[in-house]
Parts: C-alpha cells; sequence; structure tokens
C-alpha cells in the first residue's frame, strides 16, 4: 500500500508530461476557435498564471516531477525532455511574436500595386514583396516590445511578459528585419527605397508613440497605403528603356519616373488604406469592448469601398475581342509609359466579361469576410466579437487585394493573390492573426 501511494504522484507526472504545454495550462494557442489572443482570457480562457515560487517538496518520490510537469518548470529528472522540446517551443514563441499567420496578407499589397501601373510582376515586384514581409514582421516585433508592460497586464501569455522571448531580442529583431527590408528595397531601385523609408518610418513612428494617439489609425493607413505603392513603384522601376545607361542623370530620371509611374496605383492604396483604418479604429476596442458605433460606421465604410471598387471596375473593360483599344506612348524622364485608352463593346459586353464578373466574386468575398464579424461585433461590443471583428477585417485584406488586382485587369494576378487565403487560413488555426 505504502508502494502504491509513493508511485501515484510518478504516474500522474507522466501522464501529464506527454500533453501538449498549452493543455497543461488549461488552454490551447491557436485552437479552431481561437481568432485573436485576447479571446483566450476574453472569452473564458485561461491565460497562463506568471511564474510563482512552488510549494516545497516534501521529499517523496515521484513529487518533484509531478510538480514539474504542472508549473512547466523540469526538475533535474526531466531536463532531457524539457531540452528536447526547447527549440520547438522557442520557434512556437517566435512565431507568436511575429505573428506569421499575417503575413499572407503582405505580398497581395505589392501585386495589386504591379496590376495597378498596369505592368505583370517580376523582380522589382517580388524584391518589394521580401522588403514588405520584413518591414511587417519588425513592426510586429516592434509592437510587442514597446507594449511590454502593458501586455503583462492584460496579455501575460504573449511571448515577452512570458518570459519565452526577451524584450532585448525583441528589439534586435525589429531592427535586423527593418534594415533587411530597406536593403531589398534598395536593390528595387532608389524610387523604391524612398518608398520603403517612408514606410519604415511610419511603422516605428506608429509602433512607438502613435499607436496610443487619435493618429494611431490613420498612421497604420498610411503604412498599408505605402506598401502597395512601394509594389508598385519597384514593379514600375524594373522597366528599363532600351539603352539605358548608370549616368547620374539617368539614376536621377529613373527615381523620378518610378515615383511617378506609381500614380496610377494611388487609387487603390487610398482604398485599403482606408479598409486598414476601420481595422485599426475596431481593434482599439478588442480588450475592452463596449463599442458598437465603430463597428457599425466601419461596416458602413467597408459597404461603401466595395461599392467603389465594383463601380471602378464596371466602368473599365480590359482587353478582349469587340473591344477597340488606342494605344499612346508618352515619355516620363527618358522612360517610354504606354497609356491605354479602352473602349467598351456595349453593355452586354461589360456584363459578360468574365474579368469584371471575376471583380464582382471577389469584391463579394471581400464583405463576405469583413462583414458578418462586423456586424455580430455591433450587436454584441464584447471583447471576443470584438476582436472577431479584427480578425475578419485582416483576413478580408487578401480578397481586396484580389478584387483590386482584378479591377486593373489582371485576372491571372488577382487568382494567385487569391490563392493565398488556404494558406493563411491553415496559419491561423496555429497561431492568433493579433
Amino acid at each position: 500500500m505504502r508502494w502504491r501511494r509513493n508511485a501515484l504522484p510518478a504516474v500522474l507526472a507522466a501522464a501529464l508530461s506527454v500533453l501538449p504545454p498549452g493543455r497543461r495550462n488549461g488552454y490551447s494557442h491557436g485552437g479552431p476557435t481561437a481568432v485573436t489572443d485576447d479571446s483566450l482570457s476574453g472569452a473564458g480562457g485561461t491565460a497562463p498564471a506568471p511564474d510563482r515560487p512552488g510549494p516545497p517538496s516534501t521529499g517523496r518520490p515521484g513529487e518533484q516531477g509531478a510538480h514539474a510537469a504542472v508549473t512547466g518548470r523540469p526538475d533535474a529528472a526531466s531536463d532531457r525532455g524539457a531540452d528536447r522540446g526547447e527549440p520547438r517551443q522557442r520557434l512556437r514563441a517566435w512565431a507568436e511574436l511575429l505573428r506569421v499567420s499575417a503575413l499572407f496578407s503582405v505580398p497581395g499589397d505589392a501585386l495589386a500595386g504591379a496590376a495597378a501601373v498596369g505592368h505583370r510582376p517580376g523582380r522589382g515586384t517580388a524584391l518589394a514583396i521580401g522588403a514588405s514581409l520584413c518591414l511587417y514582421e519588425a513592426g510586429m516585433a516592434l509592437n510587442d516590445w514597446a507594449d511590454r508592460d502593458e501586455d503583462a497586464v492584460d496579455r501575460p501569455h504573449r511571448p515577452i511578459p512570458s518570459g519565452r522571448i526577451s524584450p532585448a531580442a525583441a528589439l534586435g529583431a525589429a531592427g535586423v528585419l527593418t534594415a533587411a527590408g530597406l536593403a531589398l528595397a534598395a536593390r528595387a531601385g532608389r524610387p523604391a527605397l524612398t518608398v520603403a523609408t517612408g514606410l519604415a518610418a511610419t511603422v516605428w513612428a506608429y509602433d512607438l508613440h502613435l499607436k496610443h494617439t487619435k493618429a494611431g489609425p490613420a498612421a497604420m493607413a498610411a503604412a498599408r497605403s505605402l506598401d502597395l505603392l512601394l509594389g508598385a513603384t519597384a514593379t514600375a522601376t524594373g522597366v528599363r528603356a532600351p539603352g539605358g545607361s548608370s549616368s547620374p542623370d539617368n539614376v536621377a530620371a529613373a527615381a523620378r519616373g518610378g515615383l511617378t509611374a506609381s500614380l496610377p496605383a494611388l487609387p487603390a492604396a487610398l482604398v485599403l488604406g482606408a479598409h486598414t483604418y476601420g481595422v485599426t479604429a475596431v481593434s482599439r476596442h478588442e480588450t475592452q469592448g463596449g463599442s458598437t458605433g465603430t463597428p457599425l460606421a466601419v461596416l458602413a465604410t467597408t459597404t461603401a469601398l466595395a461599392a467603389a471598387v465594383l463601380r471602378e471596375s464596371w466602368g473599365r473593360a480590359p482587353d478582349r475581342p469587340g473591344t477597340a483599344r488606342a494605344d499612346a506612348d508618352v515619355s516620363v524622364n527618358a522612360y517610354p509609359v504606354t497609356v491605354a485608352r479602352r473602349l467598351d463593346a456595349g453593355p452586354l459586353g461589360k456584363v459578360t466579361d468574365p474579368v469584371r464578373l471575376l471583380a464582382v466574386t471577389l469584391t463579394g468575398a471581400y464583405l463576405r469576410t469583413a462583414g458578418p464579424p462586423l456586424l455580430h461585433a455591433a450587436l454584441n461590443p464584447s471583447p471576443p466579437l470584438t476582436q472577431r471583428a479584427v480578425g475578419g477585417g485582416i483576413r478580408a485584406m487578401i480578397p481586396l487585394q484580389a478584387a483590386l488586382a482584378a479591377r486593373a485587369g489582371a485576372p491571372a494576378t488577382a487568382l494567385a493573390v487569391m490563392g493565398l487565403v488556404p494558406l493563411a487560413r491553415s496559419l491561423a488555426r496555429k497561431v492568433s492573426l493579433t
């Protein structure tokens, strides 16, 4: 009988040790119902408690192992098991810090920008995507570094307050990623570097100061707009005139020409920025909830943006049989730019055009993704539903980018952007979007 009493804690420790770390603490990271990290504590989930000294051991066999399994602190007997799981846990912590599931909303900015200036994605577009990803992740790391004291109260399970990542490591990662993003943008040309520098400055200003001011949503909107313009500028700059030289005058002309050639992407950038403004405005209430007017206003804005995209796409006609097209070659600082003037074949052609139908379908997907969560948050402004509205707004960026590409007459680019949706959805089940 005495043997059984001594062996029972060891059996319990062995059973607990096979559970995932999230289950030991009473919640599961990134489960199918988890939308944001806040929902772990705001929707009835139990966030892990901060480290506290454990009770003194009584010296009975197996009790130290059981205590280590419950508190997450291995004793000498379980060191080898902890070492085996450490690399995976560190990788998990960095994935949470950088919010890797939201990365799939980034490449569509550059692709939509390339479509808006009338060029196929090329080397410049790829460099812009790489720069955007680096700057986006720099903003994520810097955000958690700047909010580490606040998160220690509201989100103790986040990587920095939980002690899984040190503040110095997060700040260092933000600096390295920013430098990498600017270096990639520089490879795409001086105009792209100019836009990327403005984007990086906006990201750092938002995270370090503007986030908690009334200018916060506007700063986030500017960052997304600049991201789309970065793709447009890098793509347009990559189109070189035959026989161009690398003299200082031609380099300066290329810079002016690249920035000028990206101007057609400005309407698309403003649409994406307006959507981002709304998502950021709603996110300011995701911890406490209580706002009905903000989700309603953003829902109205989302509907207006969808109508604007449809109206613009309905007024354009991509190339097809029966459509008259007149091309005019103009010169912008010695770089030829083709301006296409398209004349519709008639109302029937508008209705039956496949590209227009694709634009309508993608715009509907945008409304379907962003609209219902906003309506639910307006009807019940609780933190969990507000967080779901924020997650829906982030996911809705992908179909919006695809709709903007289709509106510009680039159906292949639009479909490529939409191909990111299942990837984003799969990863969002494992790592929270916000």
